[in-house]
């Protein structure tokens, strides 16, 4: 009855925690049944005259050291529920986090974010209830009826064996609301899951919805889905209510006839008075458990169906090479490029029959018009995306060979939305070298020109916001080639990483460039062709293909491709600056 082994195993350490929820639970089950044969016994004595002061205050003892039992049990199983869910979501996060962290880049592009963080967060949240509140009470619920019946059946065996036939129909009642419910909770996350994914979009794309004044439209939409998603949800609380009314009919109905048979009994001599009040006392506990396992039920049952969306994700095959060796530790990289072909789809072919070559210690710079597939070929170099036909090498390794960890210690990527996470800056350097001192760090940072700004906002200590929304763009792109820095790569690979920010970023961030490009080999890619003129190797990209390629100088001697972009944003450039002039 909605126990799953995969999902038990897989968070194995809860186990022992709900085995000793279950012990409490127990523990207290027996401090009521001390405690209702204490008041049963007390209430005969004085039914028959014969309860007097000394006996009735050792009645009290008893009674309240009984009660005292239940209380601390009950609390030792709380303190038990609340260790089984956090080791369950600890744990279960984890395993979400390894495995998406496990995927090759472009396996994880594939990913649904907010699907990913809807998962993470709520259908795990989810299944603390299940771990922490469910199952405990589904194995208690079976053992206290039972110890509840070995001990009653001693005083009237048919008023036992009725309370103990009546039982099942609780289960029985879950059951049949479990085929609705299981339904109907599929339906309830597929939308959940839609609208939370149309908001993540909606709202990452507010400024280009406001450009547009598109917002209005979108807004609509998402008044659709939260409207879809209210019906859902009213239908699932319906169904909860209506189950509750079931279960509390059932319980206090059984209950009910418990109590009454007994009084029968007693009417007929076949129990003592003794035996009536102990049936009246304790006839509710039979079925209070199951009672409560199915007010537990539905929050359980929707955390069974967040951990199937679970298990597809941890389920997901990952893209590895196991035939796949370290990168070579040598200080000079050099790249080869033959016959690369890549479409995103049939129609839209990328790169075509690419063949090149970038050597070690240069500045290799590719330009061209939007389009023309640098950013393709970025995402190919690095391994984001893996291309249909043709071969990258580095070292004459082909990368498709090369361990994915060993790579990125040799490959690092700049690029002009480089992530700044939320945190100090101190780790934000140090993910680039665990081990890094504070003088590497302000090392690189004076590299970049940032030093004195650190030093002045609170040092290494410095809180960054999410996305280094407090800093200004130069400052996040200058950071980023820092921590690039740090990581100490053998190729660095700039996709655009001086777009957009300020002149004077610009400018240190060139320099740098033209600084490393004496020890490492350097790739670059830019919009912008005055960026090119001091690079050592210039390819000019035309629909995926090499058009042109040389210095600077050759380049615009040839009078082709490169000399009439150059020209004509030398012009633009110049346009801007009189028009600033005036």
């Amino acid at each position: 009855m909605m126990i799953d082994k995969r999902l038990i195993n897989t968070v194995s350490n809860s186990k022992k925690w709900i085995a000793i929820n279950v012990l409490w639970n127990w523990i207290a089950l027996i401090g009521g049944i001390i405690s209702a044969v204490i008041f049963a016994y007390s209430l005969q004595q004085a039914f028959y005259h014969t309860l007097n002061l000394s006996s009735a205050v050792f009645f009290l003892v008893i009674l309240l050291l009984s009660l005292a039992l239940r209380a601390f049990a009950g609390k030792k199983a709380v303190q038990a529920s609340y260790k089984a869910s956090t080791q369950v979501k600890h744990q279960l996060r984890t395993l979400i986090y390894q495995k998406i962290s496990s995927m090759p880049l472009n396996q994880v592009n594939q990913q649904s974010t907010s699907s990913i963080i809807q998962v993470a967060s709520e259908g795990v949240e989810q299944l603390e209830i299940y771990f922490g509140r469910y199952l405990p009470q589904l194995f208690y619920s079976l053992l206290a009826p039972l110890t509840l019946f070995i001990f009653l059946v001693f005083f009237n065996a048919p008023t036992a064996i009725i309370l103990l036939i009546c039982v099942p129909l609780i289960p029985m009642s879950i059951i049949a609301v479990n085929k609705i419910a299981k339904r109907l909770l599929k339906k309830y996350w597929a939308i959940y899951v839609g609208l939370g994914s149309s908001f993540l979009d909606n709202l990452q794309g507010l400024v280009t919805l406001k450009i547009y004044q598109d917002d209005a439209y979108k807004a609509k939409q998402m008044d659709i889905e939260a409207e879809n998603f209210r019906t859902i949800t009213m239908k699932v609380l319906t169904m909860q209510l209506n189950s509750v009314s079931l279960m509390d009919l059932l319980a206090y109905g059984g209950a009910a006839i418990g109590i009454i048979t007994a009084l029968l009994q007693f009417q007929n001599d076949g129990i003592t008075i003794f035996g009536v009040i102990l049936f009246i006392l304790l006839s509710s506990e039979f079925f209070i458990p199951l009672r409560l396992l199915g007010s537990f039920f539905h929050v359980a049952m929707n955390g069974k169906a967040a951990s199937e969306k679970i298990f597809t994700l941890l389920d997901a095959p990952v893209e590895e090479n196991k035939s796949a060796v370290d990168f070579l530790n040598e200080n000079e990289i050099a790249i080869r490029i033959e016959n690369l072909q890549f479409a995103y789809s049939s129609e839209k072919i990328a790169i075509s029959d690419l063949s090149l070559d970038i050597k070690p210690r240069n500045l290799t710079v590719f330009v061209g018009k939007s389009g023309c597939g640098k950013s393709t070929l970025v995402s190919l170099l690095m391994g984001f995306n893996q291309a249909q036909q043709g071969k990258i090498l580095f070292n004459k390794q082909e990368l498709t060979q090369i361990n994915r960890h060993s790579f990125y210690k040799t490959v690092s990527l700049v690029s002009h939305n480089s992530y700044i996470f939320k945190g100090t800056l101190r780790e934000n350097m140090l993910m680039a070298q665990v081990n890094a001192t504070d003088e590497q760090i302000y090392q690189v940072l004076e590299e970049v020109n940032l030093g004195n700004f650190v030093r002045q906002n609170g040092d290494l200590e410095m809180k960054l916001l999410s996305r280094g929304s407090n800093l200004s763009g130069g400052q996040i792109q200058r950071l980023a080639l820092a921590r690039a820095l740090l990581h100490n790569a053998q190729v660095y690979i700039f996709d655009e990483a001086t777009s957009n920010i300020d002149i004077e970023s610009e400018e240190i961030i060139l320099g740098f460039i033209q600084r490393l490009k004496i020890e490492k080999t350097i790739i670059m890619i830019s919009h912008r062709l005055a960026n090119a003129v001091s690079a050592d190797q210039i390819y000019v990209l035309d629909k995926g293909q090499v058009a042109e390629h040389g210095t600077h100088t050759q380049l615009m001697e040839q009078n082709g491709i490169y000399e009439n972009m150059f020209s004509q944003q030398k012009e633009l450039e110049n346009i801007r600056k009189g028009g600033s002039h005036a």
